[in-house]
């Protein structure tokens, strides 16, 4: 294996940062290196990295996604409010899951129609959709804080897979979610490296003609793209809904910037056909760690975002400088090409 290319990777470099940052943190608070502490991230980090899964798929395919967020919420609170609305309440939380997954798929269509259909492109058609969902939210399913939440929602909360009591300091417990964030995580590594439809979306984040040159229906792809993220989004918003043991209309809007900045972290080129899901995980990891700790610092929390960002813009210029490279490595090959 190339020992230099290895450490030039972003995977690299994050996990250098990650350690550099968790011993900076330690050495500040020694509670840092609680198994609690190390489970209370894990849980942190659930939410966000569903979402980042279905961002990166976006970015991956050439486009932006800043819906992401609304579609969470507006499918969490419309599930939990037709819940209560027909009096349903089921023994697990199967039902209200596939309620938000469906709403989601739903408002992802709308947005797959705004983008494939007419062409709109996607930003534009994104940031318009989120208004527009939440306005529909607001308007006509509710706009009041909801506190009693279907029971095996508000169940859902405790439900630890593993519980630790140390001799000393807090218990530690590790949420039932792990597991399936795990598997839905392998998933989508799997969708996107072994599928068709994965190879359709590197292709057509590398460009539009030759993903056409290649037969591959632009419309079809783009519209499996943005129905997986409304899907995943929902799932995000409702088991965010559980986890917070409410419903609250007004949550999760604003939160796109950390989550589009631990996938171009991870290395999602934001110009589209590259990006990783094991990069994205430890974007994610890097941003819980930098909203959770920063405190333990001494930083001002109002000073997150702004960390947050200036990580962004770091991310992005990393990127646009090795494109630059790259480019001009190619002008140079080219021109030895015909000198020759």
């Amino acid at each position: 294996m190339d020992f230099k290319k290895l450490l030039r990777r972003n995977e690299t470099a994050l996990i250098i940062a990650i350690v550099l940052l968790s011993v900076i943190i330690g050495a500040k608070s020694p509670e840092f290196y609680s198994l609690a502490n190390l489970f209370d991230i894990f849980r942190s980090s659930f939410v966000q990295l569903l979402f980042a899964l279905g961002v990166l798929v976006v970015i991956i395919s050439g486009g932006i996604d800043v819906s992401f967020p609304v579609v969470g919420i507006f499918s969490g609170y419309s599930a939990v409010v037709l819940m209560k609305h027909f009096d349903w309440n089921p023994g697990n939380v199967s039902l209200p899951i596939a309620l938000a997954i469906v709403i989601g798929v739903i408002l992802g269509a709308l947005n797959s129609i705004a983008i494939a259909s007419f062409g709109i492109p996607t930003l534009i058609a994104t940031l318009g959709t989120s208004g527009i969902f939440r306005g529909i939210m607001l308007t006509f399913i509710g706009s009041s804080f909801i506190s009693d939440i279907p029971a095996a929602l508000d169940k859902f909360a405790t439900a630890d897979l593993l519980k630790i009591q140390p001799a000393e300091g807090t218990l530690a417990r590790l949420h039932v979610l792990i597991i399936p964030v795990v598997i839905i995580t392998i998933l989508v590594s799997l969708m996107l490296n072994r599928t068709m439809f994965g190879r359709s979306v590197y292709a057509l984040g590398g460009g539009v003609e030759a993903t056409r040159r290649l037969g591959i229906s632009i419309k079809r792809t783009q519209a499996k793209v943005y129905m997986f993220v409304g899907g995943i989004s929902g799932l995000a918003g409702i088991l965010y809904v559980s986890l917070q043991r409410k419903a609250n209309p007004y949550d999760l809007y604003g939160s796109e910037l950390d989550i589009i900045a631990a996938v171009v972290l991870g290395g999602a080129s934001i110009m589209g056909g590259y990006g990783t899901v094991f990069g994205t995980v430890l974007g994610v990891l890097l941003i819980s760690l930098i909203k959770g700790n920063l405190i333990l610092l001494g930083v001002s929390g109002s000073w997150q975002r702004a960390a947050i960002g200036a990580l962004l813009l770091i991310g992005i210029t990393v990127q646009a400088i090795n494109e630059s490279k790259k480019a001009k490595n190619r002008r140079v090959s080219t021109s030895d090409e015909v000198a020759g």
